[in-house]
């Protein structure tokens, strides 16, 4: 499915007018697509306190921040995508054909070692893209790309991303501005991994995905959870009880719903502060919920 985006004057969706109609247009295109494709409109994230739909672009905050002008050539060439849990984005040492744009899904970078075991290093949502390495010089990543959290995003075939990169000043600017924040995050969890307790780190990553999603509720399993920190699943299992028994979230049947935001900052360990300050330092303002 091909998608075109209309927005006004200003460039980018910045303007409060301009989102809204463009979300408006969006309703009723899609509404008018639904029943081609099978796709459900109803569902709706929150962004810089305007609703707007999840088949809206300006939904992902670097396609919000880029200006139209720079972008026109090539907005007509998203394809609105379903991210399903657990689906494969692209594999490590292999050749990439699209980036992604996540509006609703949250896609974890994962490093996997020779015998299978696996660590997260990174974590992309509304925020950012998937596929910094077809802007950064290489065709492929040491890395995998897997849906953490179903949702929805926008892909676009890498040639038309990295052609905009080479000729668009706005465009490169904004995308290294977000790379170097992705590289902070990598270098972070490393750090996390290492040298911090198992409680501390699922607060720091239940808090990065909380920053990516529209509001508290997580589906996500311990075994997964266990995969993405590549420690034991009894460690998750303990440590998750503990904040349960805190007051802090609240869990069953792979639905975790975080109770106290606050509590959860304060046990968890510098590396979410640092990595959220980068962000905020580099990419522009309300990146986060």
């Amino acid at each position: 499915m091909r998608i075109s985006v209309v927005s006004g004057e200003r460039g980018g969706f910045q303007d409060g007018k301009s989102r809204h109609a463009a979300a408006k247009l969006w309703e009723s295109t899609m509404e008018a697509l639904s029943g081609k494709v099978g796709i459900d409109c109803s569902r709706e994230v929150a962004y810089r306190g305007l609703p707007l739909d999840f088949n809206d672009p300006s939904s992902n905050h670097l396609l919000a921040a880029l200006p139209f002008s720079e972008t026109q050539p090539w907005l007509s060439q998203l394809e609105l995508v379903d991210m399903r849990l657990g689906q494969v984005l692209y594999e490590s040492g292999k050749v990439q054909p699209y980036v992604y744009f996540p509006t609703t899904a949250i896609v974890s970078l994962l490093y996997v070692t020779e015998n299978g075991s696996s660590a997260e290093i990174a974590v992309v949502g509304f925020e950012g893209i998937v596929g910094v390495s077809l802007f950064m010089g290489g065709e492929t990543s040491p890395s995998r790309a897997v849906v953490q959290s179903a949702g929805h995003g926008f892909r676009l075939r890498a040639s038309v991303l990295k052609e905009a990169f080479s000729n668009s000043v706005p465009v490169r600017l904004l995308l290294l501005r977000y790379a170097q924040a992705l590289i902070t995050q990598v270098s972070q969890t490393a750090v996390c991994n290492r040298h911090h307790a198992v409680e501390q780190q699922l607060c720091r990553w239940l808090l990065m995905s909380l920053d990516r999603l529209p509001g508290n509720h997580l589906r996500m399993t311990q075994e997964l959870i266990s995969n993405m920190l590549g420690v034991r699943r009894e460690g998750v299992t303990e440590n998750a009880h503990r904040l349960q028994q805190a007051g802090l979230i609240r869990y069953a049947r792979g639905h975790i719903e975080v109770l106290d935001r606050k509590g959860l900052e304060k046990r968890a360990c510098e590396c979410y502060a640092v990595v959220k300050r980068e962000y905020d330092r580099l990419l522009p303002d309300n990146w986060t919920n």
